[in-house]
């Protein structure tokens, strides 16, 4: 008989030892080509089982999932009188100026993933028609994208589109082959060439969104070398913009950017020269910019696991760190001296759900202020970029 005390051991060493190998396994040497041998449809940020869970809330009326639909329902984005505003080129400048179909772009591609998300709960054809309607206008017109944000802007819509077009074209049966295989083509010959290779020396969020719109049009396309490229890409940009005490005295520099001294990182790091657990390359730019940057993270990371690899063991940590610590002065905690000067530009958004339902809900880790911040800020909305509806989709969702 082994005595309790024993037994607890024994328990502990075992799961040491279990949580070692999953961590080797799942390491970046050891999972070098991570593509599925098949992939998983829906599966980009919402699977089947997950939009089944959602749909059953709704229909049942429980909270807060039937309160996040009313505001999705009610939203312009889910207005079946839209009128798509397609062009062959859209010119992006920095914060979008000058704006010659940026917001045009990025607001028809939450539209139609809005339109997916509609048509899936109700069953009501309008929805995914409308959805089609949008997908189809601008795969029949667009070219490039053009001028200084034309990255990230391929990046923000490229994370919606797919995800719309999973929705539709695995659960209607109305989208044509024509317009399947055109939206395709534009996904393949006008987003991932601009996104793909990544975006080293510009601030993080850049790439991160890049990296999610390139695993998702991996997925649409069932393109494995995109997928692997995008999800190594990821791997390694994540330890430049979320730091960890165990990663040395100061964040590594972004693979590819020559970034190296710690000079040269805290200038990279908006002048910050203290690191803890959670930092972000951008939270001393602003709260605003470094949500963009967790958001893509968490997106990654569920449409990974959606496709049979779990990438949040081995991102757990700086996750729950970088969301709880800007969770915790989102929520008014006072500002040291020694972090970005004693001032913070707040406004983090609503970018809080999928990480902590991953990390919480699935995963049981303790996350009070990220809790604290996500209920508050219930019915998680949208920014009007590339996040939208997340209490809807993953609050409490189990799959």
């Amino acid at each position: 008989m082994v005595h309790p005390r024993g037994r607890g051991r024994l328990l502990s060493l075992g799961a040491l030892m279990i949580a070692l190998i999953a961590g080797v396994m799942s390491s970046p040497a050891a999972d070098a080509r991570s593509a599925p041998a098949a992939f998983t449809h829906p599966g980009v940020l919402v699977s089947k089982p997950q939009l089944d869970f959602v749909r059953s809330k709704v229909n049942a009326g429980a909270q807060p999932w039937k309160g996040a639909y009313d505001q999705m329902i009610a939203s312009s984005l889910a207005s079946l009188s839209r009128t798509p505003k397609p062009r062959a080129v859209v010119e992006c400048g920095p914060y979008s100026n000058p704006n010659n179909g940026c917001t045009d772009e990025r607001q028809d591609a939450l539209a139609a993933y809005t339109d997916a998300l509609v048509w899936y709960i109700t069953r009501d054809s309008r929805y995914a028609e409308k959805a089609i309607q949008i997908m189809d206008a601008w795969s029949a017109v667009i070219t490039d994208h053009t001028n200084h944000n034309a990255p990230l802007q391929t990046g923000w819509a490229g994370s919606s589109w797919p995800r719309a077009a999973e929705i539709i074209r695995y659960t209607y049966t109305g989208w044509s082959a024509t317009g399947v295989s055109r939206f395709a083509t534009m996904l393949r010959n006008v987003y991932l060439p601009e996104v793909i290779n990544g975006s080293p020396r510009t601030n993080g969020n850049w790439e991160l969104s890049m990296m999610e719109a390139a695993i998702g049009i991996a997925v649409f396309l069932q393109d494995k070398a995109a997928y692997d490229k995008a999800v190594s890409t990821f791997r390694a940009r994540l330890p430049a913009y979320v730091y960890l005490a165990g990663d040395g005295a100061f964040p590594r520099g972004p693979a590819g950017s020559g970034i190296d001294t710690r000079a040269e990182v805290v200038d990279y790091w908006q002048g910050q020269g203290t690191f803890v657990d959670g930092l972000s390359q951008e939270t001393c730019r602003d709260f605003t910019h470094t949500g963009y940057g967790l958001a893509a993270i968490a997106h990654i990371a569920e449409t990974a696991r959606i496709q049979g690899q779990d990438l949040y063991p081995e991102i757990a940590d700086r996750l729950r760190h970088a969301l709880g610590l800007h969770a915790r002065y989102q929520l008014g905690a006072s500002v040291p001296s020694w972090l970005c000067g004693g001032s913070l530009t707040l406004g983090l958004g609503p970018v809080t759900e999928v990480g902590f339902n991953a990390l919480h809900h699935r995963m049981g880790i303790g996350m009070s202020n990220t809790q604290a911040l996500t209920e508050r800020q219930r019915p998680a909305g949208t920014n009007n970029l590339f996040v939208a509806w997340e209490t809807l989709t993953h609050a409490g969702n189990p799959h």
